[in-house]
């Protein structure tokens, strides 16, 4: 097929020529540098959100700053970690408090003793054995009044068992006993020692 010399079909040729070559262009070079352009449009927008957002976020700093002292301030108040200022004073505290709680309940202490305190975070743990005996309701009546205390006491590792029953000497029966043997820990809490 040969090109006619016509400058009309010459002209619509360059014409298209002209627009395929402004295409190509566009689609190489424009097309990609707009796509660019979106996409850090679109980053800079999500920036400046998140921006917008952190400095709400400071700007409630000082709220929440006091809040926490506060909170720190109600903590110290409400008295749940021992004063006291070496372990060993705060594990003779708790002795006595353990003392007196069994004595009132109508228990027997049978013995004390204190475990190794361990440190863990900024916290001493102060543990005491007990030994007691008592009836149940000795027994609720200790455990309240040690759970409800002021400084804070956890009991952990409890373990009771009944005391053994007496052959009445005259009769020759066995009579029951209400008697428990009561063996538990006593968990208090300290700040740490400073050094």
């Amino acid at each position: 097929m040969e090109l006619s010399n016509n400058p009309q079909t010459q002209r619509w040729l360059a014409v298209g020529l002209l627009i395929f070559v402004v295409l190509l262009f566009a689609a190489v070079i424009i097309a990609p540098i707009v796509n660019k352009g979106l996409e850090l449009n679109e980053t800079k927008e999500t920036l400046a959100f998140n921006l917008q957002k952190y400095e709400r976020i400071l700007a409630g700093k000082n709220s929440v700053v006091a809040n926490i002292e506060g909170i720190k301030q109600q903590h110290e108040e409400q008295g749940y970690f021992n004063s006291q200022g070496t372990s060993a004073l705060a594990s003779a505290e708790m002795q006595e408090f353990i003392k007196q709680a069994i004595v009132q309940a109508g228990g027997q202490l049978s013995s004390t003793q204190v475990l190794p305190s361990s440190k863990k975070d900024n916290f001493n743990r102060i543990t005491v054995s007990v030994r007691m005996t008592g009836n149940i309701e000795v027994l609720r009546s200790v455990l309240y009044k040690l759970e409800t205390a002021t400084p804070l006491i956890v009991i952990d590792q409890m373990d009771i068992r009944p005391m053994r029953s007496i052959r009445n000497r005259i009769t020759r029966q066995i009579e029951p006993s209400n008697g428990l043997n009561i063996n538990f820990q006593a968990i208090g809490f300290m700040r740490a020692e400073e050094k």
